[in-house]
C-alpha cells in the first residue's frame, strides 16, 4: 500500500462520519470525535508517517472542527505519560553509562557455562533492567541482542550454515525472554501504562504500579522459568558448553573499571524500584495504608540522574524513544480522555451488552476473549497500536459479559505482550533480532505460538490462583 493510500484512508474515516448519523444513543459530537479517534487508530497500523505526526494530526482535526482543543490535550496533563517519560531516562542511563552491559558480562562470567545457562543469564539481565525501560525495544535492541549477538560470533555461530551452533537459539530466546520482562511491570513497556489507563476509564479498576508488579511478577517468573527451556528444547544449539569467563573478560576489559556515574545509577535504580513498590507492599502484604505518586518517584529519579551527572540533558534529548513517546503516548490519552467525557465507552458497553452473549459464564468468557486477544496479534506489528485499537473492545466485551475487572484487566495486561511473540514483525524489537539472520520464520513462528501458547496457561492457572490468595479478584 502506497502513501498516499494510506492517507486517503485516513482522511476517509473522519470525512465519512461527519456525514453519517450517528447510532441511536450517541451524540453526535461524539461520533465526530470517534471518528478522529478512528483515523488515529488507523494511522498507527498503516503507518504513512511517524506515531506523533499521526496524534498531532487527529488532535489539530478534532480542535478545530470540533472547538474540543482543551479535552484532546488533557492526555499531556497526564501522569501516566509523564510517569513513562520520566523512566526513559533511566532506560537512556544503562545505555550511556555502559552499566547494562556490565550486568550482562558478570551474568555471562558467573552464570554463562552452558548455552542454555546462557539463556537464563538473558533472562535474568532482561528482567533485571526491565522496571526501568519502558522502551523494550531499546532494552531488547540496544542492550541485550548486542551482546547476546557478539556472544554468538564469539561461539563460531554466524547466520546460514553455522546459525544452529548457538545464534538462532540465542537470537529467538533474547526475544521471547522481553515478551515476558515486558508483561511483569508497568513500566517495562510503553504501552503497559496505556492499558492501565484504559482498564481505568472503562473498567473502573486502578492498576499502580506497584500492584501490578505484585499480580504479574509470580506468573511472570514462572514463565521466565520456563521459556529458556522451552526455547532450548524446541531450537536445540549444537554448542552445548562455552568458555563464559574468555567471553565475559574480553567485555569487561573494553568497558574498564567501574564509573561513579555507574554507581550513582545503581543507587537511584534501587531507591526507584522501591519508591515504586513500597505502597503496594505495605498495603496489599500487610495492611499499611501507604501513598507515594508513581510518576512523582519518577520525575525525582530522572533529576536525580541529570544533576549526579549520571546522564546530560543532551542525553535526552537525543533519545528520540523518549520524546515520541511523549507525544503520541499523550495524543491518544487525550483523545481517549475526550472520548470518556462524551460518554462513548458507556455507549459502547450498553451495544455490546445487546450483541453479546456468553451464556452467563464469565470464566469462559475471560478465556475466549485472552485467546481471541492473542490471535489478534497476528494482525499488529505495534503492541501500542493494538491497545489502541483493541483494548478498549476487549474490556467492554469483557464488562458487559460479567467478567472479573481485574481477571480481566490482569490477562489482557499480559497478552499484549507474549502475543507479540507470535511473528517476527509482533514488536519493534523483533525486525532487530529477526533481522540478524539466524532464524527463519518457519521456526521463529512455531517457537513464538508454542511460546505465547504456554504463557497463556501459566496466566489462566498460576496467575489466577496467585490473584486469589492477594485477594484482589
Amino acid at each position: 500500500m502506497n502513501k498516499l493510500l494510506k492517507i486517503a484512508i485516513m482522511f476517509a474515516i473522519p470525512l465519512a462520519m461527519w456525514f453519517i448519523t450517528p447510532p441511536e444513543g450517541l451524540s453526535v459530537g461524539a461520533w465526530r470525535l470517534l471518528g478522529f479517534y478512528l483515523m488515529a487508530i488507523v494511522g498507527l497500523v498503516v503507518k504513512p508517517w511517524p506515531a506523533p505526526i499521526i496524534l498531532l494530526l487527529s488532535i489539530a482535526g478534532s480542535a478545530i472542527f470540533l472547538n474540543a482543543t482543551k479535552n484532546v490535550l488533557s492526555g499531556y496533563a497526564s501522569t501516566t505519560v509523564w510517569l513513562v517519560f520520566s523512566a526513559f531516562s533511566l532506560s537512556v542511563a544503562f545505555v550511556k553509562t555502559g552499566l547494562g552491559r556490565r550486568i550482562a558480562y558478570l551474568l555471562i562470567k558467573s552464570l554463562g557455562h552452558t548455552t542454555l545457562r546462557l539463556g537464563y543469564v538473558t533472562a535474568l539481565l532482561d528482567l533485571i533492567i526491565s522496571p526501568v525501560t519502558p522502551s523494550n525495544t531499546a532494552r531488547c535492541g540496544g542492550i541485550v541482542f548486542p551482546i547476546m549477538n557478539s556472544v554468538a560470533k564469539a561461539l563460531g555461530s554466524e547466520p546460514g550454515e553455522s546459525a544452529k551452533k548457538a545464534g538462532s537459539y540465542l537470537m529467538v530466546n533474547t526475544y521471547m525472554v522481553t515478551k515476558v520482562t515486558s508483561l511483569m511491570f508497568a513500566t517495562a513497556m510503553a504501552p503497559n501504562l496505556l492499558a492501565a489507563d484504559y482498564m481505568n476509564k472503562i473498567l473502573g479498576v486502578d492498576i499502580n504500579w506497584g500492584l501490578w508488579a505484585l499480580a504479574l511478577v509470580v506468573p511472570g517468573l514462572v514463565m521466565l522459568l520456563i521459556t529458556p527451556a522451552l526455547v532450548y528444547y524446541l531450537d536445540k544449539p549444537s554448542i552445548q558448553h562455552i568458555d563464559s569467563h574468555a567471553i565475559a573478560d574480553e567485555g569487561l576489559k573494553e568497558l574498564g573499571p567501574m564509573s561513579g556515574r555507574e554507581k550513582s545509577l545503581i543507587a537511584i535504580f534501587i531507591l526507584a524500584l522501591v519508591g515504586w513498590a513500597l505502597p503496594s507492599i505495605l498495603t496489599q502484604g500487610f495492611g499499611i495504608k501507604f501513598s507515594l505518586d508513581a510518576t512523582a518517584v519518577a520525575i525525582v529519579a530522572m533529576v536525580a540522574a541529570l544533576v549526579t551527572g549520571v546522564i546530560k540533558w543532551e542525553d535526552m534529548l537525543e533519545s528520540k524513544g523518549a520524546w515520541n513517546t511523549l507525544i503520541w503516548f499523550g495524543g491518544i490519552i487525550g483523545m481517549s480522555s475526550a472520548l470518556s467525557k462524551v460518554k462513548f465507552f458507556e455507549w459502547l458497553a450498553d451495544f455490546m451488552g445487546t450483541h453479546f452473549n456468553f451464556g452467563d459464564n464469565p470464566m469462559l468468557a475471560l478465556i475466549i476473549i485472552g485467546a481471541i486477544s492473542i490471535a489478534v496479534r497476528y494482525l499488529f506489528a505495534s503492541g501500542s497500536a493494538y491497545v489502541v485499537a483493541m483494548l478498549p473492545v476487549f474490556l467492554t466485551v469483557g464488562k458487559v459479559a460479567g467478567v472479573n475487572p481485574m481477571a480481566l484487566s490482569l490477562l489482557l495486561a499480559a497478552t499484549n505482550s507474549y502475543g507479540g511473540a507470535l511473528t517476527h514483525y509482533g514488536g519493534a524489537a523483533a525486525p532487530i533480532v529477526f533481522g540478524a539472520g539466524y532464524n527463519t520464520v518457519k521456526s521463529w513462528w512455531i517457537i513464538g505460538g508454542i511460546f505465547a501458547i504456554m504463557c497463556f496457561i501459566v496466566n489462566l492457572t498460576v496467575g489466577y490462583a496467585w490473584w486469589e490468595i492477594l485477594g484482589i479478584l
